[in-house]
């Protein structure tokens, strides 16, 4: 089902933890925006309103807050906001990249990529920027980290094998563990509520979407079509 039509581009929708809401990133009043909508596509709302940037949603567990990435103060960093888009509050500062951000399911910590030192690495820290926590540390890009169910582990991108591919490992870093391979490249993991894993992958052309097990067994693809399917979110 289609839900949103107009002239700007929509993309990176992620839908509220008891499903009755999808927030995502749009063009359509000019530069990049967050706003929210009802599942069914109706009651689009504007949740921020700035010059700069602002994209790259995330809800808390409890769908009472957004977790977000915007360049406002000059670069990109996290910020967080009410679900309605008021309380604003920075959560990064530093003079590097900081974006993807992603919330833990037991609302612990948020986890997200940074170029602080160097290359694209995989951080978390506590919901209110403090404790921050490198977990990843190589020459490659690492990005795009999503939590499993129990907080326990941490799905992500990393192009250390070459091309890009799923890995997972522990909350702490610890215990990597490859879950694709092939030729083309593996992008933007989601960890759903049951313990699956979508992403969008080029392994057969062009981007689309499929979905595995947590250890990477049980591949199947879930688009086909010559367009670009890619951010799948449950």
């Amino acid at each position: 089902m289609r839900l949103t039509n107009n002239a700007g581009i929509d993309l990176d929708p992620a839908l509220s933890p008891d499903r009755t809401k999808i927030v995502f990133t749009s063009t359509r009043d000019g530069n990049l925006e967050i706003y929210s909508m009802n599942a069914n596509g109706t009651g689009v709302t504007r949740l921020t309103n700035n010059l700069a940037i602002d994209g790259f949603a995330a809800w808390s567990p409890t769908g009472s807050k957004i977790a977000f990435t915007s360049t406002r103060d000059g670069n990109s960093e996290i910020y967080s906001m009410n679900s309605d888009g008021t309380g604003v509050t920075r959560l990064t500062n530093n003079s590097q990249i900081d974006a993807n951000a992603a919330w833990s399911p037991d609302g612990t910590k948020i986890a997200f990529t940074s170029t602080r030192n160097g290359n694209v690495e995989i951080y978390s820290m506590n919901t209110n920027g403090t404790g921050v926590t490198r977990l990843t540390n190589q020459t490659d890009e690492d990005a795009f980290p999503t939590w499993s169910p129990d907080s326990q582990k941490i799905a992500f991108m990393s192009t250390r094998s070459g091309n890009g591919d799923i890995y997972a490992m522990n909350a702490n870093g610890t215990g990597v563990t490859r879950l694709t391979t092939n030729s083309g490249v593996d992008d933007e993991p989601a960890w759903s509520a049951s313990g699956k894993i979508s992403f969008s992958s080029t392994r057969d052309g062009n981007f689309e979407i499929y979905s595995m097990n947590a250890n990477g067994t049980g591949v199947m693809r879930l688009t086909t079509n010559s367009a670009l399917d890619n951010s799948p979110h449950w």
